[in-house]
């Protein structure tokens, strides 16, 4: 398996389903962005508007009223100065922090007339008023100190001190809030803009020093959403078509991720049941973690079963071979002697009758050892735990015909998860192969390495060729055969080591014959 990060197929599917759950709210986060940057834009062209106005005013105000010293109403506090020449002001509304109020209300009857002097100012500006309002679409008011209609299309004469934003500028703070609008008209698609149903107010003081001179009351619509994007129909392509790209992206991610790993494995699958044994390989490109650990377990079993299935013809071949000869050998003996009977002398008798004899006992032994060997192909770890000290001690007392030494203290040895029977079936194959190579001594090794417990056989035999080590643990194979040897222990012994998730290996010695065997400790003792 490859160290190559690869995203689970649990994380891909979120991605995915995140993504699409993100483009619609991202095009509504971005219609609000959009809609707030208008609302903002339309609040800033206000702004300037009313401070040319207020400019203007207060110019009137120094030309009609020489002395000023007391006019306008006096502030109790004033904004704080940005330095000494310059007072910008910037747009304030935000969509998301300021509340939408309701239409304005209209004006009433003032207690009092409005102040003669920003009467005669206003009437003179109210031509002006008119003919700005055909270019910049804003309703435009212009109100003395006490917030009364001096200048404007309408409602001249009529008070607005109650308004808020009229209210809040005569404590000499700029003021603005976004209205309800009501339009005979309404605009598309107006549940998704809320620009369309709203008109931005602003309210300036007129401040001359520490006294209030009047209020500049300016209000407008913003521009609808949807006829800005048509103006910008080149970045709404833009956009869509970036849209379009991110969506065939996740087409792209899903079919990388996890249809094509899929197809990809349907066909190798297809390949391995026509028996093209190549194809029993992990994808290179799996996509995601769930389809590499799918892909590598369908090479493994794949693996797993083209290895039985070849273990099992070979199988089937050595064993009719091994049986074959003896079989053969006893059904010549048997003709001979039943053709020949009388003509045979005592002595020839019982030679055919002995080969009957050892050839039966070949066959006896062969399927002695085909029962073991299959027992041990099928045995499975033990639950109980065998302390491999203790069992060693115990097979010393029951081979005491074997001169067998055990090196190894308790404190190094473990308990692994086999079952005695297994174990004892391990170390007498050992031991009948040591005896039949001409060992006359044993030497048993245990060694505890982390979760791993080691046995070192070491025998004085004659030792095993070279020619002949790459083979020791097929089945059937054997040196021994005339004295009776089957070839099978070396394969049993093999077959209950891999059983139990342990190893084998012929280890090199000067002298005689040392196997290694590792196997892991027993789970509760590993617990």
């Amino acid at each position: 398996m490859t160290s190559d990060f690869r995203p689970s197929l649990r994380t891909v599917l979120l991605a995915v389903n995140l993504a699409v759950v993100a483009l619609p709210l991202g095009g509504i986060f971005f219609f609000r962005i959009y809609e707030n940057q208008l609302v903002q834009q339309t609040e800033g062209e206000l702004i300037s508007q009313a401070a040319v106005i207020s400019a203007a005013y207060r110019q009137k105000i120094i030309e009609y009223q020489p002395d000023r010293q007391d006019y306008g109403i006096a502030l109790s506090e004033l904004p704080p100065p940005v330095d000494d020449y310059y007072t910008p002001i910037t747009p304030q509304i935000d969509f998301a922090q300021n509340e939408l109020l309701p239409p304005r209300p209209d004006g009433l009857i003032p207690d009092k007339l409005a102040d003669p002097t920003a009467a005669v100012i206003g009437e003179t500006m109210s031509g002006i008023f008119i003919d700005a309002q055909k270019t910049t679409l804003a309703g435009m008011k212009l109100l003395d100190f006490n917030g009364v209609v001096v200048a404007g299309r309408h409602n001249l004469g009529e008070s607005f001190v109650h308004v808020h934003e009229v209210e809040r500028a005569r404590l000499g703070l700029y003021t603005s809030v976004i209205r309800q609008r009501f339009s005979d008209k309404p605009a598309p698609l107006a549940s998704i803009s809320r620009g369309t149903g709203i008109r931005v107010f602003i309210a300036m003081p007129v401040i001359q020093g520490d006294r209030l001179w009047g209020i500049v009351y300016l209000s407008r619509t913003p521009r609808n959403i949807f006829k800005h994007l048509y103006d910008e129909l080149d970045k709404v392509i833009f956009a869509a078509l970036t849209i379009l790209g991110l969506t065939l992206l996740l087409v792209f991610l899903t079919a990388f991720t996890i249809s094509r790993p899929i197809h990809q494995l349907i066909a190798r699958t297809r390949l391995v049941s026509g028996g093209i044994h190549k194809a029993m390989q992990p994808l290179e490109k799996p996509g995601t973690r769930e389809m590499e650990l799918l892909s590598q377990s369908f090479a493994d079993m794949a693996r797993s079963l083209h290895e039985r299935s070849q273990y099992i013809r070979d199988f089937a071949t050595h064993v009719s071979h091994e049986f074959k000869t003896p079989l053969t050998a006893i059904q010549g003996a048997a003709e001979l002697l039943h053709e020949h009977f009388d003509e045979m002398s005592a002595e020839e008798k019982n030679r055919f009758l002995q080969n009957i004899v050892a050839d039966s006992e070949r066959l006896k032994l062969l399927v002695t050892g085909l029962l073991e060997l299959a027992r041990a192909d099928n045995a499975e770890p033990s639950v109980e735990a065998l302390d491999v000290a203790r069992a060693l001690r115990a097979m010393k007392t029951k081979y005491d015909e074997h001169d067998i030494m055990i090196i190894g203290s308790d404190a190094q040895a473990a308990a692994i998860g086999m079952s005695s029977d297994n174990f004892d079936m391990i170390f007498s194959n050992l031991l009948e192969n040591s005896r039949q190579h001409g060992a006359t001594g044993v030497r048993i090794d245990i060694a505890r390495y982390g979760d791993q417990v080691e046995i070192g056989f070491a025998d004085d035999g004659t030792g095993i060729p070279a020619a002949n080590r790459q083979q020791i643990f097929t089945p059937f194979f054997t040196t021994r055969r005339e004295q009776g040897g089957t070839g099978l222990g070396l394969g049993i012994v093999k077959s209950i080591l891999d059983a139990h998730k342990g190893r084998i290996k012929l280890a090199d010695g000067e002298t005689g014959t040392k196997f290694i065997m590792t196997l892991p400790i027993a789970q509760r003792e590993s617990a």
